[in-house]
């Protein structure tokens, strides 16, 4: 065993079992907000290195074997997490630790035929949550699709808010404009959460002026999302096609949405085999089979009148220069999937449009799970996302009745410093806050802080 992690009785006690992208994540963002982790990895040197890099204790060997499970303290484990990339080996290792312990157990599942049955395996196996980071992406890029003038779209309150990210442009209504005149100019129904500007992340206050460059985060429902981006003459409609290259999970999953959703679809995949199993599960779409990453066969297939690309090699690097020369020569909405590069600066200095990471989808909708198991106080966290590179947290508790915050008028609460709040969902209707609305028993409220760790709603109080 590595490491040494001294237990205290208000820290979690979590075992994380596969220590690759998504693992080594929640390792890092876990044991931030004060867990006792222990990591359970075949391989010798990525428990070394994690082990060395945090305050963890790791265990080498199989994590679906009833002894390396004791050894990893399974017996008094709060938190059971599988993230092997076998789908097989993350549901055996959860039944084992279902088997042996009280804990919750949460398993990464990506093979689309487990996928459909995940409602069934989540009951059967007694899970918690059943994860799939293609799945994730998927839904995330769809999103987007659907609001192509957003560079983000992350959503709330069951889909009915939407925290969306956008860049000012120079010509923008917005630019110049002090917040507290966007009812007036441009919507009331619109709460600009974040900015970023010159690599700072500011909660603004109503006297902050939006300048052109600035990227804003905001909240709405999709109804008023769509008439503000009418109201600044942006793109309002969603594409009606899409080129997709690379034909793994993600783009299975991908092109299912958007051909439910009306959308046609062309996927360039290299591997003939592939090719024919893509045409059998997706009838409806255009397969080639071809390099994605030929100029030429880009051209032929119609990349300069595309309305929306997308590159989802399993390349990193690849994706990155598809992306760079779709935006060269092509007017479509790009969106860019990375899994491994960390060089997270770098990336976004490069104009690649929207960018997706489904390792850190994945772990904030486990994070979010943890920080709700882990409370025991007056609410429970419904979603949760990191935003700016983790740098602000957007948080959806759902609120308890002997919470303190209800029924007191928002303008009396005490609120700590840099944290605004953002909704009040009400029985499905999305209210955007003014200092005279209270929260009651029953709603969800949606946070954004550049804090870090909130449990509970409480934790936004002095």
């Amino acid at each position: 065993m590595f490491g040494d992690n001294s237990s205290k009785k208000e820290k979690m006690n979590i075992i994380i079992v596969g220590c690759g992208r998504v693992g080594s994540t929640l390792v890092e963002q876990l044991s931030k907000e004060g867990n006792n982790i222990t990591i359970i990895d075949k391989d010798f040197e990525v428990i070394e290195s994690l082990t060395n890099l945090y305050d963890v204790m790791g265990v080498v060997g199989n994590g679906a074997t009833y002894s390396v499970q004791m050894e990893a303290g399974i017996e008094n484990t709060d938190l059971f997490i599988a993230v092997t990339e076998s789908d097989e080996l993350n549901l055996l290792c959860c039944t084992v630790a279902k088997r042996v312990s009280n804990c919750s157990a949460i398993a990464r599942v990506r093979t689309p035929e487990y996928s459909k049955e995940a409602a069934y395996l989540k009951e059967k196996l007694g899970l918690a949550m059943i994860i799939n980071p293609d799945l994730e992406a998927s839904r995330e890029i769809a999103r987007i699709l659907a609001l192509p003038s957003a560079l983000e779209v992350n959503s709330f309150a069951h889909g009915q808010a939407e925290l969306i990210k956008y860049k000012v442009p120079a010509e923008s209504t917005l630019n110049e404009l002090a917040i507290m005149n966007l009812g007036k100019a441009v919507s009331q129904q619109v709460l600009i959460c974040a900015i970023e500007r010159d690599g700072e992340v500011y909660i603004p206050s109503g006297n902050f002026i939006i300048k052109e460059g600035d990227i804003i985060t905001f909240v709405a429902t999709r109804k008023q999302a769509r008439k503000f981006f009418i109201a600044l003459g942006s793109k309002v409609k969603r594409v009606h096609n899409a080129m997709i290259i690379g034909g793994g999970k993600t783009t299975h999953y991908l092109a299912d949405q958007l051909l439910h959703a009306g959308i046609s679809v062309k996927i360039i995949e290299k591997k003939k085999k592939r090719c024919q199993e893509l045409s059998t599960l997706l009838p409806k779409a255009i397969i080639i089979n071809g390099d994605g990453t030929d100029e030429e066969l880009l051209r032929e297939e119609g990349i300069e009148s595309i309305e929306s690309f997308v590159p989802l090699t399993g390349i990193d690097e690849e994706n990155i220069m598809l992306t760079l020369y779709a935006r060269q020569v092509s007017p479509a909405k790009v969106i860019t999937k990375i899994n491994h590069i960390t060089f997270k600066n770098v990336v976004n200095n490069l104009d690649l449009g929207s960018v997706i990471y489904p390792r850190y989808l994945t772990a904030e909708a486990i994070i979010a799970y943890a920080r709700a198991k882990k409370d025991s106080l007056g609410s429970n966290i419904e979603t949760l996302y990191h935003l700016f590179d983790s740098r602000v947290e957007a948080i959806e508790f759902v609120v308890r009745p002997d919470s303190h915050v209800i029924n007191v008028p928002l303008m009396e609460l005490a609120l700590k410093k840099n944290l605004l709040i953002a909704f009040i969902n009400r029985n499905g209707s999305i209210i955007i806050p003014s200092g005279q609305d209270c929260i009651h028993p029953g709603d969800t409220v949606m946070i954004v802080t550049t804090h870090t760790g909130f449990n509970d709603i409480n934790d936004i109080l002095e």
